[in-house]
């Protein structure tokens, strides 16, 4: 079963919510995003939410490369 030490990826005042909260907060729950970075997310791709950067085909095209490259 995969972990993530969620202190590490997530602004403190996220790190206690529920995975489902998390998924449906704004982008700017993950540490080092800002909420400017949330705004011009959701201009350029419609991206409100953590689970919508997740789901978003360019993330998962670059890693689907990265993944590829590291298998080398």
């Amino acid at each position: 079963m995969a972990s993530i030490d969620l202190d590490n990826v997530l602004d403190k005042a996220w790190a206690d919510k529920s995975l489902p909260e998390v998924l449906a907060a704004p982008v700017a729950a993950l540490k080092g995003v800002s909420e400017r970075d949330g705004e011009l997310l959701q201009e350029a791709f419609g991206v409100k939410t953590v689970a919508d950067l997740a789901d978003l085909k360019y993330v998962r095209w670059a890693q689907a490369l990265a993944a590829l490259e590291a298998a080398k």
